[in-house]
């Protein structure tokens, strides 16, 4: 099964270069159908390029909290520059901490097929 994604210009560019290789999302109903082996297929939100990548591995937590402490957060996008300072309140930005209590959250490990 492919699903599509929306991803700003930094994390798309991270995963291309092979540097972001989780993706840490809401586990709402549309992250829930997805599964191992499965294509994500994200959209560059600034440019519309596309780059399709395989799902390897799904880890759910009931947080953003729980995520940064079981996870390697220089595969979820953080660099060695910025890892100090990385929380999960970061994510509060994009996911309102009553839906993530709602819904849980999860880290989508993924791995390049093909970008445009």
């Amino acid at each position: 099964m492919t699903h599509q994604m929306q991803l700003q210009p930094e994390p798309f560019d991270l995963i291309k270069s092979g540097a972001k290789t989780i993706e840490l999302r809401l586990y709402d109903e549309k992250r829930r159908k997805i599964r191992i082996g499965d294509e994500i297929v994200f959209t560059n939100t600034e440019n519309g390029k596309t780059l399709a990548v395989k799902v390897l591995n799904l880890s759910v937590f009931d947080s953003f909290k729980e995520l940064y402490k079981m996870l390697p957060l220089l595969q979820c996008g953080y660099t060695e520059q910025d890892i100090a300072s990385a929380s999960p309140d970061d994510m509060d930005m994009y996911y309102p901490k009553e839906k993530q209590k709602e819904y849980g959250v999860v880290g989508i490990t993924i791995a390049l097929k093909s970008a445009e």
